[in-house]
């Protein structure tokens, strides 16, 4: 583990393990680098060096008050590569951490960066508007904040057991553990970051700065994500970034890494050695 310190005080917490071509994971919205168990444990393997970080105030990251937007997110991210001296890497975002990622590449990540996967990203613009007429209402997202403001540990429990994963299915398989472990990983984090991140990742428009990503890129949607639908998001994304190639899951959930990750694995280093 190690910690660096931004210059508006943040202290954030990233995990470095293993040597080679580098991997930078970027986590979703509650969440912590902890969501990406599954991806560093298989490519660390694999013989690839795997970088992950808390976003400020989530996991262990410090609960700094202030800079709970996209634009610190992705300095907090070019921070880090800095001071690992990261080049020709890989950066894989899940969800909210696809805007990160997405904004931390096109600002930030020329000259290190050499290829891009966005998994059930939130990119372009989630929020419906008049330039966004099929987006998600913003009474969507304001229940989200009263939820959190009324009972932030139900709140997380109902969507780790219901959407997130898509166990409120007909037929699905349940898991007791990916459940508590969405939960620990939401509490460990601020009520303040994730009240505010729920801006961040609503209202954030990435339009432009897809407009400018370069590097070649994968884009891997499941067309059953009940939290960041592929038709507002993935679908438009996929012709805003020019090297770009969609993949899509059928019947796939949002939390498709850990409820198929056998099967996503394969497809990131497929993508990774082409």
């Amino acid at each position: 583990m190690g910690m660096i310190l931004t210059k508006d005080g943040a202290e954030i917490y990233y995990k470095d393990w293993g040597s080679g071509e580098p991997i930078v994971f970027h986590h979703g919205w509650p969440l912590s680098s902890d969501e990406w168990d599954s991806q560093m444990l298989y490519f660390v393997k694999q013989g690839y060096r795997v970088i992950a970080h808390d976003r400020r105030g989530h996991g262990r990251s410090s609960q700094i008050p202030t800079g709970h937007d996209i634009d610190h997110y992705a300095l907090d991210a070019a921070a880090i590569t800095e001071h690992l001296g990261l080049s020709n890497a890989i950066h894989i975002g899940h969800s909210t951490g696809g805007g990160e990622a997405a904004t931390y590449v096109a600002r930030y990540g020329k000259g290190r960066v050499a290829k891009l996967i966005l998994v059930a990203a939130v990119p372009p613009i989630m929020v419906k508007s008049d330039i966004n007429p099929e987006g998600i209402p913003i009474e969507v997202f304001d229940d989200f904040r009263k939820q959190l403001l009324e009972n932030r540990s139900q709140f997380y429990l109902d969507v780790a057991s219901g959407p997130f994963y898509g166990f409120n299915r007909s037929g699905a398989v349940v898991s007791q553990g990916a459940i508590q472990n969405w939960w620990r990983q939401g509490m460990m984090g601020s009520a303040l970051a994730h009240y505010e991140g729920i801006k961040a990742f609503s209202e954030t428009d990435f339009t432009e700065d897809l407009k400018k990503i370069n590097a070649p890129t994968l884009i891997m949607h499941g067309d059953d994500d009940q939290l960041v639908p592929i038709e507002t998001s993935s679908m438009l994304s996929a012709k805003l970034i020019k090297n770009s190639t969609l993949k899509v899951y059928t019947g796939y959930s949002h939390g498709m890494l850990t409820n198929n990750s056998s099967i996503l694995n394969s497809d990131l280093l497929a993508f990774i050695k082409s």
